[in-house]
């Protein structure tokens, strides 16, 4: 699409929403990096009450002036501003949070996929849009090489993988991206600003509720944060300005301009990127089959586009 050329270069950029998705899920890779470096660095739970919290302080000064202009629309639509950040935010990362402890990384991983399935099922089963052949090849080759990246490798390994708790917890929470991913589709009409906000403050509300229920409450909360090391506050700010702001600005945009079922189709990408990630700044060694699950990745999520842009479904 040609953009008119009074439009300045971040105008631009926001119309284009494959370099948005992949900028977004290269951040959304870092917070897999980053969520590795946490363990013993920051309580989870107070990493959570610190990236929503943090993240409002952040976007304040700018969104000041536009949650006062569209005070109106959130006033009576709160409760939807409410149900974007307690479900696509808050919910997804605390339900994997606690899966973790149930179950193994290479079940957490593949698990993850079914995000891109689910949003496809939802938009199905309730507004009837439907997957070309080509599209839903695209998605098996995305899957196989997450499988591979999960795997180390070895797809038999697959074969030896319990279902339990656990899995049943990421399960669960891709439900809640899916749900959130689809529910974009009826985003109010305000800013950006007002709209990420008021979802970030309901973030931070469910964040303070699983805090006081699941994490000791706001007294194990006062002692944990004193003991967060340098790694660790290092780690909140890095959550604070990019998976939590950039990231959740340029999905938003990317589904907007591109539908639900097209932009999940890159959250495939994440744990390419987490993998890489993982070489660059944790040391680990890259094995032949990252390279052959990355050209998996790009392969199909590059079939499933040039299938969904042949015409509309």
């Amino acid at each position: 699409m040609t953009q008119p050329q009074s439009l300045s270069l971040a105008d631009r950029l926001m119309h284009r929403p494959y370099l948005l998705l992949v900028v977004t899920n290269l951040l959304w890779g870092g917070n897999v990096v980053a969520g590795k470096a946490a363990v013993g660095n920051i309580d989870p739970y107070a990493l959570m009450v610190l990236r929503w919290s943090g993240a409002l302080l952040v976007l304040l000064p700018f969104a000041i002036g536009p949650v006062r202009r569209d005070w109106p629309v959130i006033r009576r639509r709160w409760w939807l501003y409410l149900f974007y950040g307690v479900v696509g935010y808050a919910t997804f990362n605390i339900l994997v949070y606690i899966a973790a402890h149930f179950t193994s990384g290479i079940n957490n991983a593949i698990d993850q996929v079914t995000i891109n399935i689910l949003v496809m099922t939802i938009n199905f089963a309730l507004f009837r849009t439907r997957v070309r052949p080509l599209q839903l090849l695209g998605v098996a080759l995305t899957i196989v090489g997450v499988a591979l990246t999960a795997t180390h490798g070895d797809l038999r390994r697959i074969l030896a993988l319990d279902i339990n708790f656990g899995d049943f917890l990421v399960l669960c929470a891709c439900l809640a991206y899916a749900i959130y991913s689809v529910a974009l589709r009826w985003r109010p009409v305000t800013s950006w600003l007002s709209f990420l906000f008021a979802s970030f403050a309901g973030a931070l509300l469910a964040s303070l509720v699983f805090q006081l229920t699941l994490g000791g409450g706001i007294g194990h909360l006062l002692t944990t944060v004193p003991a967060v090391t340098p790694l660790g506050w290092a780690i909140v700010l890095y959550t604070v300005l990019f998976p939590s702001l950039v990231s959740q600005m340029l999905y938003v945009r990317g589904v907007d301009l591109i539908g639900a079922n097209r932009a999940s189709l890159f959250l495939n990408l994440i744990p390419l990127f987490g993998a890489i990630g993982s070489v660059l700044i944790l040391g680990e060694q890259l094995q032949p089959f990252h390279l052959v699950a990355g050209i998996l990745i790009v392969i199909g999520i590059g079939l499933a586009e040039w299938s969904a842009r042949r015409r509309p479904v």
